[in-house]
C-alpha cells in the first residue's frame, strides 16, 4: 500500500492511498467465505458454494462493496500510522477506483481528508515566571474559619419571627402550568439563600413566617416539563436558624483532637495558611497556562470547534434561553482555549515522557465521584460504558504535566515573597 500526505493547511490533511489488487484480494476472499456460508443452496454443503453461484446470487459489485467497508479501517489507520498523523474528527472517504465486473483485478484508489492534530512548536516552558497574589491570613479568615466548624456542629432551632437568609424553612411547595398542577411536595426542608432549588424561591422565601405562603412564577428545572413557565406557590410551615455551639474548650474536644481551644485555633490558623498557599497553586496553575498559551501558536480547527459548541448547545441539559450570540461567543473563546491548552499539555507530556499509573486514575475518579455525587465504581463503570476512560487518562496526564512546569517555576507574590508550592504539587499528585 502506497500513501502520499498533502496538507492543506495545518490542522487539515488529504491522504492519497493506493492498495494494489493482491492486498485488497484477502478481503473479498473473507467476504466469499462468509457469503457462502450464508447462504443455502440445494446440492451444496455450507461454505462450499464456488464463487460463480455466490456472484451470481450477491453480485460482484456487493461483494467489492462488502470487502471496502472491511478494508477501509485498516487502511484509514494504516494510512495515519505511516504519515504520524493524529486525527480530531470523522474522516471524509472518496474511493476513486476498485475492482469492477469490468476490471476485476483493478488497484484500489481512495482519498481522505482528516481534520488533524496541528504540530506546534513547544516554548521554554522550565523556569516560568509567575506573579500571584500574596497570601495574608487575616483574624477575620480564622475566625469565618471556626465559625463554619461551629456551623457544622449547630442545631436548628425554630423561631416565631419572618424568615431571613441562611434560615432553613419547611415548605409545602406546588407547580402549576395553565391552572392544573404539574408538581408537588410536601415537607421540604431548604436553607434560605443555598441556591438548590427553583430560581426566584429565595426571594419568595424571605419575610414569611409560619403559616405564610407566597406564590410567583418561574421556570421549572427538572421533570417531565423542565423548561416551561410555571406558577409556584410555596407555604412555610416553619422558621429554623442554626444554634451554634459556645467556642470553648469543651467544643475543641468535640469537634476535633485537641483539649483546649488555643489549641484548635492554631491548628486552624494553619489550615488557613495552607489553604492560602492552595488558592495560590491553583492561580499559578491558570498563569502558568496563560503565559505558555502566549508564547504558542495553535492552529485551531474551526470545524472541531464548531462541533463543539452545537453539542454545548444541543445538550439535554441546555438552556435554550441562553442561546444567545453573547453567549455563543463565550462559549466559542473558552472552546478555543480549551483546545489550546490541551494540545500544549499533550506535547509537554510526550516531551517529558508523562505516565499514568492506576492508582492515580483511581485517586483521579474517586475525587471526580465525589463532585457529581456519585459512587465511584459507579462512576468508573459510567465513564466506561460510554467510553470516556480514555478521556481521564489523558486529563492526568496533562495534569501532571502542568504540575512538572509549575515545579520548575519561579513563583512570587506582589510583595516580591518567594512562594513554595511544594505542598500544593504535593496534594495534587
Amino acid at each position: 500500500m502506497k500513501t502520499a500526505v498533502e496538507k492543506l493547511n495545518p490542522t487539515l490533511a488529504k491522504i492519497e492511498v493506493e492498495v494494489p489488487f493482491a492486498e485488497f484480494k484477502p478481503y473479498l476472499e473473507r467476504t466469499y467465505k462468509n457469503l457462502g456460508e450464508q447462504m443455502s443452496v440445494p446440492g451444496f454443503r455450507k461454505g462450499k458454494l464456488p464463487k460463480t453461484l455466490i456472484e451470481q446470487r450477491a453480485g460482484f459489485d456487493y461483494i467489492v462493496e462488502a470487502s471496502l467497508n472491511e478494508a477501509l479501517n485498516d487502511y484509514y489507520a494504516q494510512a495515519l500510522g505511516e504519515n504520524d498523523l493524529s486525527p480530531l474528527a470523522r474522516p471524509e472517504l472518496d474511493v476513486q477506483s476498485q475492482p469492477t465486473t469490468d476490471a476485476r483485478e483493478a488497484d484500489v484508489k481512495l482519498t481522505i481528508e482528516v481534520v488533524v492534530r496541528p504540530q506546534i512548536i513547544l516554548p521554554a516552558y522550565e523556569g516560568l515566571e509567575i506573579e500571584v497574589e500574596a497570601a495574608e491570613v487575616t483574624a477575620e479568615d480564622e475566625a469565618q474559619a471556626l465559625d463554619a466548624l461551629r456551623e457544622r456542629f449547630g442545631t436548628l432551632v425554630a423561631v416565631d419571627r419572618p424568615a431571613a437568609d441562611k434560615d432553613f424553612v419547611t415548605i409545602d411547595i406546588t407547580a402549576s402550568i395553565d391552572g392544573e398542577e404539574v408538581d408537588a411536595a410536601n415537607d421540604l426542608s431548604y436553607q434560605i439563600g443555598s441556591g438548590t432549588m427553583l430560581e426566584g424561591i429565595d426571594e419568595a422565601l424571605t419575610g414569611l413566617s409560619a403559616g405564610e405562603d407566597a406564590t410567583f412564577e418561574t421556570k421549572l428545572s427538572g421533570g417531565d416539563h423542565a423548561g416551561e413557565q410555571a406558577v409556584i406557590k410555596v407555604k412555610v410551615s416553619a422558621v429554623k436558624e442554626r444554634e451554634l455551639p459556645a467556642a470553648d474548650d469543651e467544643f475543641a474536644q468535640l469537634a476535633s483532637e485537641f483539649d483546649t481551644l488555643d489549641e484548635l485555633k492554631e491548628d486552624i490558623k494553619k489550615q488557613v495558611a495552607e489553604a492560602k498557599v492552595a488558592e495560590q497553586g491553583s492561580k499559578a496553575r491558570d498563569k502558568a497556562l496563560e503565559i505558555l498559551v502566549e508564547k504558542t501558536e495553535v492552529p485551531v480547527p474551526e470545524s472541531v470547534i464548531e462541533e463543539q459548541i452545537e453539542q454545548h448547545f444541543s445538550a439535554p441539559s441546555a438552556d435554550a434561553d441562553h442561546d444567545t450570540e453573547e453567549h455563543r461567543a463565550e462559549v466559542r473563546e473558552n472552546t478555543i482555549k480549551a483546545f489550546k491548552n490541551e494540545i500544549i499539555l499533550d506535547d509537554i507530556a510526550e516531551a517529558l515522557e508523562v505516565q499514568v499509573d492506576q492508582a492515580e486514575l483511581i485517586n483521579y475518579i474517586i475525587t471526580m465521584s465525589q463532585q457529581y455525587g456519585m459512587d465511584p465504581n459507579q462512576f468508573a463503570q459510567m465513564l466506561d460504558g460510554s467510553g470516556q476512560a480514555g478521556m481521564l487518562v489523558g486529563e492526568v496526564r496533562r495534569s501532571k504535566a502542568l504540575g512538572e512546569v509549575l515545579k520548575s517555576a519561579k513563583v512570587k507574590d506582589t510583595n516580591g515573597k518567594a512562594v513554595d508550592l511544594s505542598k500544593f504539587l504535593g496534594d495534587e499528585a
